[in-house]
């Protein structure tokens, strides 16, 4: 018979003569067998005995500890759900205090975007930030408040920022542009303590293989073309513009460029040096160009005085001009240093002028352009030459 997990309570003699009450039996394979003075005693002891019993063959034992009812009932449910992992549940729990905010501590989405936007508006004010860099900054914060209107700062997880990022199947540069503004939002809610850590940091940032070649340029045909319908286009209002971007190379972006902040005092008729200040530079140095002779002519032509460099109506004058003879972004300034390098023969003097490095001028502006082409460019000059002036 198996007598294991069973307990009885028997009258014990000892030998003094003292009568005892004897619990004994088998507990999984050990050997119970414990004297009371009292029957009741006895019967308390076989009790808890076969509850110890119970609670082993149901995997269930008896232990001291700190934690009340409710306490135990969580903590035997969080290891339930740990399952089969291996990762211990204070490894979890370090994790969770690592990066969890109490909802009273969150920091609503909008708000710290808003607060985000404000400093680099201050940053844009003291000429730190371009208008270009704070309007894609805007434009990017405004699209991802959209997408998680109710979200938290501290909601955001390398999988929901993937997903984000990879809207709209983008090319490689736009998903790496987009990672590079939400990075640096992020950045600036950890300095806030909103988050524990930056959760960008922990998405892909791919590769790109730059196979950019030459540069695209217009030839000195087409640049005296589209010189002559620029001075019969409306007045010749955007002749000053079309003159200094074609043959000085300022960046033309008529939104953001260079030549949108270029002063009238800055260009120096009298000395023949246009100066391109830090505030103006997009790369924030200072760089002289020379005024070649024929740009002379035409800025005494069209002198600034009378004709803004640019007007007020200039986005959409440049946007029907550029259409009409389909010119593409920079190809103006691009026209400006293959000719100036095939006129002067000079990289380092190019690379000034440009501000360019001279690894770039080598790499994507050398031999473009025939030192006769050149002279031709450089002859370029108004139908009606000084007459305005």
């Amino acid at each position: 018979m198996n007598h294991e997990n069973s307990f009885a309570v028997s009258r014990y003699e000892n030998r003094n003569g003292v009568t005892s009450w004897r619990v004994s039996g088998w507990l999984h394979g050990v050997r119970i067998r414990k004297n009371f003075p009292t029957k009741e005693e006895a019967a308390a002891e076989k009790a808890t005995l076969e509850l110890k019993a119970v609670q082993a063959t149901a995997g269930m034992r008896s232990v001291m500890t700190f934690l009340n009812d409710a306490q135990l009932r969580e903590a035997e449910d969080a290891f339930r759900r740990l399952g089969g992992r291996q990762s211990s549940l204070l490894r979890y729990l370090d994790f969770a205090l690592a990066n969890f905010r109490e909802p009273e501590k969150q920091k609503p989405l909008k708000d710290a975007v808003g607060e985000y936007f404000q400093t680099k508006q201050t940053a844009h004010e003291r000429t730190l930030l371009s208008m270009r860099q704070l309007r894609s900054i805007e434009n990017e914060l405004a699209a991802f408040k959209t997408r998680f209107p109710k979200a938290a700062v501290s909601d955001f997880t390398a999988a929901t920022l993937v997903s984000y990022l990879e809207r709209g199947r983008p090319s490689l540069k736009t998903y790496n542009n987009r990672r590079g503004l939400l990075s640096t939002f992020f950045k600036f809610a950890f300095q806030k303590d909103w988050i524990v850590s930056n959760p960008v940091e922990k998405t892909p940032h791919h590769r790109i293989n730059h196979r950019r070649g030459s540069a695209v340029t217009i030839n000195a045909e087409a640049a005296a073309k589209l010189m002559a319908f620029v001075e019969s286009y409306e007045g010749g209002e955007m002749v000053p513009y079309f003159a200094i971007c074609l043959f000085a190379g300022i960046r033309p972006c008529v939104r953001f460029g260079e030549i949108t902040k270029l002063q009238r005092d800055s260009v120096k008729l009298e000395t023949g040096v246009i100066h391109i200040e830090p505030e103006v530079s997009k790369v924030r140095t200072k760089r002289l160009v020379t005024i070649q002779p024929n740009l002379a002519n035409w800025l005494k032509a069209y002198p600034l005085d009378r004709f803004p460099i640019t007007p007020p109506n200039a986005v959409n004058m440049h946007r029907y001009i550029c259409k009409k003879f389909g010119l593409s972004h920079d190809v103006l300034r691009h026209t400006f240093i293959s000719m100036f390098i095939a006129k002067f023969r000079s990289m380092g003097e190019a690379a000034l002028q440009a501000g360019n490095s001279e690894s770039i001028i080598r790499k994507h502006y050398l031999d473009l352009k025939s030192k006769e082409e050149a002279e031709e460019f450089f002859a370029i000059a108004p139908s009606a030459p000084l007459s305005r002036g």
